[in-house]
C-alpha cells in the first residue's frame, strides 16, 4: 500500500517560519510530480506549489517569494518551507503525489493524498 504522511505542522505566529514534510512509501515505482495544496475553513482545497520530478518548482502567487518546494528522491521526500508566514496562510497542508505502483499492471501514474497537517498562525 501507498501512503504519504506529512509532518511539522503546527502553531506559529505571524512572521515566522514553518517547514512541512511529506513522505511516501510503499511499492512505489517512480514518482512524477509532487505538489503541496491547503484547505482553509470554509474554502475549497488549493494548489499551494509543484514540483517536478526533475527539480521544476511553480507556485501560487500569494506565496510567490515566502514558500520554498523541494524534494530528495532518494528518500521519497517532498518539503515546504514556509517564511513570513500570515494569518491567512492558517489551513489545512495536504501532500499530493503522482506516481506509479506496482499495484498497476501497467503502473499506471495515479495521485497519492496525505491525511493533512493543521498550520495555524496567529496575529
Amino acid at each position: 500500500q501507498v501512503q504519504l504522511v506529512e509532518s511539522g505542522g503546527g502553531l506559529v505566529q505571524a512572521g515566522g517560519s514553518l517547514r512541512l514534510s511529506c513522505a511516501a512509501s510503499g511499492n512505489i515505482v517512480s514518482i512524477n510530480d509532487m505538489r503541496w495544496y491547503r484547505q482553509a475553513a470554509g474554502k475549497q482545497r488549493e494548489l499551494v506549489a509543484t514540483i517536478t520530478s526533475g527539480g521544476s518548482t511553480t507556485y501560487v502567487d500569494f506565496v510567490k517569494g515566502r514558500f520554498t518546494i523541494s524534494r530528495d528522491n532518494a528518500k521519497y521526500m517532498v518539503y515546504l518551507e514556509m517564511n513570513s508566514l500570515k494569518p491567512e496562510d492558517t489551513a489545512v497542508y495536504y501532500c499530493n503525489a503522482a506516481l506509479s505502483s506496482t499495484r498497476d499492471l501497467y503502473f499506471t501514474v495515479r495521485d497519492y493524498w496525505g491525511q493533512g497537517t493543521q498550520v495555524t498562525v496567529s496575529s
